[in-house]
């Protein structure tokens, strides 16, 4: 294909795809937007906490309302089930961990027994999001960060909080104390914002309306088929990479936009929030600042909640312990559980090879960037950089396998009720899995090296 006929399909993908996209992201989200600028506007103006409370679970039900329309009772109930646990177990000092087992089994009857799998995963992000932000109560309760069991009208006001019930993202329940204080209205606030917003919808179209295209198309790289295999494995993982992007902007999005969001130091208030950071996942140091990267949020609560409970049984125990966490919360769904599984083993893999690695050779090569005054004799030397760059690229082979089989291609009917475990099986047997093996060559290596 010579450059002007890839111009012109170009341009009639832009006009088909590109237009209808960001239309349908609009309509589906602007009623969302109006409700979070409101609850702002109420919070700003001041009143009775309560009333603020109020006007938050209101709101948050409202939106689900928007998105679900009668399934969110499903996710109103899971709030209800959390306090009356927090209510009746007030007295305990293992509110964290009784609450998180509750909330288990009920994910797990609901997803088997009670809900058809597309209207389960409809509401899974919601449910997930609540859970996290009930969870993270109960184990600041435990230990004293907060003092007391809100009231229900504050405990509906932070789990159903609107900038964050559809689309998360998880913040903690001192965050929302801060947003229903109603900080002022400012020009950086609303650029914060609106800038998040964009970013989210300039992901969608690369989901939606690029990364399928890319090659050879919009990159006219061409090869064996193997070749072909591998680079429309990668167009999968971009296509799904920006489609998380596009869910993590938009809730940084509406997060600030309802309030939430800011640091304050002495008079200076930045509207700071980062759910994601695309370019360490697409150009990655290492997976484990991709993993970090890919949630900031949710990476955070799993460290707190998760990994630093756990970390008694041993490092990569805990880290066990951390990803079926995770699993479990994104609902019983094998292609996932298969992608956070092999995670596991690959960051743990990944941080102790660096970690012997940079200590044999005293060189900056760990997973995450040294400190200016390091120990490591050896910093920015060529053979360092490219040992680094080494990394990156296996890092790019890990996520290019794991995300091929998150493919746009395949029936909706499929994507809809989770994709089959032999629709896992399948993509990585046709990459042979490559990915595994190649952790595995790294865990001897380390062995032998050890």
């Amino acid at each position: 294909m010579d450059m002007s006929s890839r111009l012109l399909v170009v341009q009639q993908l832009a006009e088909s795809c590109g237009v209808s996209t960001v239309q349908q992201g609009l309509q589906q989200v602007w009623r969302l937007l109006l409700l979070c600028l409101i609850c702002r506007l109420c919070f700003r103006l001041g009143g009775v906490s309560t009333v603020k409370h109020v006007v938050s679970a209101l709101s948050g039900v409202y939106g689900l309302f928007l998105f679900f329309e009668l399934h969110m009772l499903w996710v109103l109930w899971l709030c209800a089930l959390c306090y009356l646990v927090l209510l009746l177990s007030r007295h305990s000092s293992s509110r964290g961990l009784f609450l998180s087992v509750v909330i288990l089994i009920y994910l797990l009857v609901g997803e088997l027994h009670l809900i058809d799998m597309v209207t389960w995963h409809k509401i899974r992000g919601s449910q997930m999001v609540v859970a996290m932000k009930a969870i993270s109560l109960a184990f600041d309760l435990d230990r004293g960060t907060v003092g007391s069991l809100p009231s229900p009208a504050e405990f509906l006001g932070y789990v159903l909080f609107v900038g964050t019930v559809v689309f998360g993202p998880w913040i903690s329940f001192s965050t929302y104390q801060n947003a229903i204080e109603g900080t002022k209205l400012s020009w950086l606030w609303l650029r914060s914002s609106s800038l998040s917003l964009l970013k989210s919808q300039i992901c969608l179209l690369v989901s939606t309306c690029v990364a399928p295209y890319l090659f050879p198309l919009l990159i006219p790289i061409y090869g064996s088929t193997v070749t072909q295999k591998w680079l429309h494995a990668y167009e999968n993982a971009v296509s799904f990479h920006f489609s998380n992007y596009f869910v993590g902007h938009l809730s940084e999005g509406t997060s600030m936009l309802a309030g939430a969001g800011f640091t304050e130091e002495k008079d200076n208030i930045r509207w700071d929030m980062r759910v994601v950071k695309p370019l360490s996942v697409e150009m990655p140091r290492s997976m484990v600042l991709v993993v970090t990267s890919w949630n900031i949020p949710m990476s955070r609560w799993l460290k707190t909640y998760a990994f630093k409970n756990a970390v008694k049984l041993g490092t990569f125990p805990a880290i066990l312990v951390t990803y079926t966490a995770s699993a479990l919360l994104h609902g019983l769904s094998f292609h996932l559980g298969a992608v956070l599984l092999s995670l596991s083993f690959i960051t743990y893999v990944e941080h102790v090879l660096r970690k012997k690695l940079a200590s044999i050779f005293s060189a900056c090569i760990l997973s995450r960037a040294c400190t200016s005054d390091c120990s490591h004799q050896h910093k920015k030397e060529y053979w360092v950089m490219l040992l680094n760059l080494v990394f990156s690229f296996l890092a790019i082979f890990h996520l290019t396998y794991l995300g091929s089989m998150f493919d746009p291609g395949v029936d909706e009917q499929e994507v809809e009720e989770g994709y089959a475990a032999i629709h896992t099986i399948q993509r990585w047997s046709e990459l042979n899995w490559a990915s595994h093996w190649v952790v595995f060559a790294c865990w001897v290596f380390y062995r032998l090296i050890q």
